[in-house]
């Protein structure tokens, strides 16, 4: 061993004699090691402290320094092993006072090419204990949003006489003669694994409306259950699950995208038509090959507002009553999805980062309506669709559109009745994108919708005509808040039986939505 090394092992051997000193507690013991441990500190110190060049000393008293340094570790650590009263009658001979330090002391510098420091042996070091697993609660998230709305009527059937429709919608109850703000929703989501392989999500919304059963006027600010369901993954990559419990119903694109990520203000009438509320009690498998997967996360990164990961293959079955409502019969709905992301890179630079993406879905239900006149009627009526949609994504402009065709239960006037009759419906959208400005990111955008059929959410399924054409800008001047503006031209039929023809007017509408 050479000079160097000798002064690098004491180096090595410095950072454990204050533990080795101080671990023995009896007295006569700890006084004998005190007074060793101080005159070990001034031998490794005689070995570091620089000195004069004129005090050097030979390699030979170096490396007699160094071995009686490791002959007095050596004991202190065998006084340690023994119990305190044997310490203190078989305290080690004193070891002979050291050397000044030397120049060759001060000269050695740490190399990096230097060979490290021998470890201490094994059996000395303590076991690094092992790092705890997360509680399952340690998962957990909690986060939601609320939307302020404000809706003005600037012109059109405000009002209108008895038995003739009024500029109404189904979406926003706030529309209307006499409105002004509105909370349109207020949504707390918890969500979070609770381990790897199972996870759940629970989302009450809290601004909801029902109505006073003796005069028929609104009460607002009601909550409801919205999702409550667990899933469960069946491969280690969560490419395959099954979710339990009340949840989304995979028909539409647009129904699956949610309120709080979804461009304009309301869903359109004709594919929301299918499952109003969006949800319903039941068991539903998806399936999410990674190559999906990979190009929805590079979408989500670039900040596009996506569907949702309800898996590029879904397959379901529910209760088929709607969102909150008793199943009334022993059918189930059955419901299948399948949409696909096609990455456009290879047609040419003009198609760089471009995603088109399209599918379809199908519903088969039998469904009984609430009736005006109480309860919900004996009889079972068909509710089968089958819908389509496109999306190209805004880089910086894109087209989305969706249709549905199908029958289901409708109020006939001519009979006073409730049956099963055709509709369809859908949209055509164009949207554009602008990630940077003045005021932030915005995405302008000018929709059209289209709908005729029944409405079986609402008493005796009361059938909506309607055309209506929306363009609205949405600003986002800080991550945590976005501002939609929006002007409306509308002709509906208001949803209600008793009523007939169809309403017209001019729409502003507002919506100032925080996410928290």
């Amino acid at each position: 061993m050479n000079p160097s090394q000798h002064v690098e092992a004491s180096f090595a051997l410095w950072p454990h004699i204050p533990e080795v000193a101080l671990s023995v507690t009896s007295d006569g013991a700890s006084r004998t090691l005190r007074r060793r441990s101080r005159r070990l500190i001034a031998i490794a110190g005689s070995l570091t402290l620089p000195v004069a060049p004129a005090s050097a000393q030979t390699v030979q008293d170096l490396q007699r320094q160094i071995d009686e340094l490791k002959a007095t570790i050596a004991e202190l650590k065998a006084a340690q092993a023994v119990p305190t009263g044997r310490a203190s009658r078989e305290a080690p001979p004193a070891v002979p006072a050291t050397a000044p330090p030397t120049e060759m002391a001060r000269r050695v510098e740490p190399s990096a090419t230097a060979p490290p420091a021998q470890p201490a042996p094994a059996q000395q070091l303590a076991a690094a204990p092992a790092k705890p697993k997360p509680a399952w609660y340690d998962r957990i998230t909690l986060r939601g949003y609320t939307q302020l709305r404000f809706n003005e009527i600037l012109s059109g059937d405000r009002t209108a006489p008895e038995g003739r429709s009024r500029l109404r919608s189904v979406h926003d109850g706030a529309i209307g003669d006499n409105n002004n703000f509105s909370l349109r929703r207020v949504r707390v989501v918890l969500q979070g694994d609770l381990s790897d392989r199972v996870s759940f999500y629970l989302q009450p919304d809290f601004a909801v409306n029902v109505s006073n059963q003796s005069v028929g006027e609104r009460r607002e600010g009601f909550a409801q259950l919205r999702d409550a369901y667990v899933d469960t993954f069946l491969d280690a990559d969560r490419s395959l699950r099954l979710r339990f419990g009340q949840s989304k119903v995979p028909f539409g694109w647009e129904n699956m995208q949610s309120s709080s990520n979804r461009l304009t203000l309301d869903r359109s009438d004709g594919i929301n038509s299918a499952v109003p509320g969006e949800r319903d009690l039941g068991i539903v498998a998806y399936y999410t090959p990674p190559r999906v997967q990979r190009v929805w996360d590079r979408l989500e990164e670039d900040g596009q507002k996506l569907f949702g990961n309800y898996g590029a293959f879904g397959v379901g079955v529910y209760n088929g009553q709607g969102i909150s409502r008793t199943e009334n019969n022993d059918g189930v709905a059955t419901v299948a999805m399948a949409t696909w992301p096609f990455a456009l890179d290879g047609l040419g630079s003009v198609f760089a980062g471009q995603v088109f993406e399209a599918g379809g879905a199908a519903i088969r239900n039998r469904v009984q309506v609430e009736q005006r006149s109480g309860g919900v009627s004996s009889a079972a009526f068909a509710d089968e669709r089958l819908g389509i949609h496109a999306i190209l994504y805004p880089q910086p402009i894109g087209f989305q559109a969706e249709w549905n065709w199908g029958r289901g239960p409708e109020y006939d006037r001519a009979s006073q009745s409730i049956r099963t009759k055709s509709l369809n419906g859908g949209y055509v959208q164009t949207m554009g994108r602008v990630k940077a400005s003045l005021l932030g990111p915005f995405m302008p955008y000018a929709r059209w919708q289209y709908y005729r059929g029944g409405w079986k959410a609402l008493p005796n399924a009361p059938r909506l005509e309607t055309d209506e054409l929306e363009l609205g800008i949405e600003f986002q001047p800080t991550p945590p808040i976005e501002l939609t503006i929006a002007y409306s031209r509308m002709t509906r039929r208001e949803a209600d039986e008793r009523r007939e023809g169809r309403a017209d007017g001019n729409l502003i509408r507002t919506q100032l939505q925080w996410n928290y």
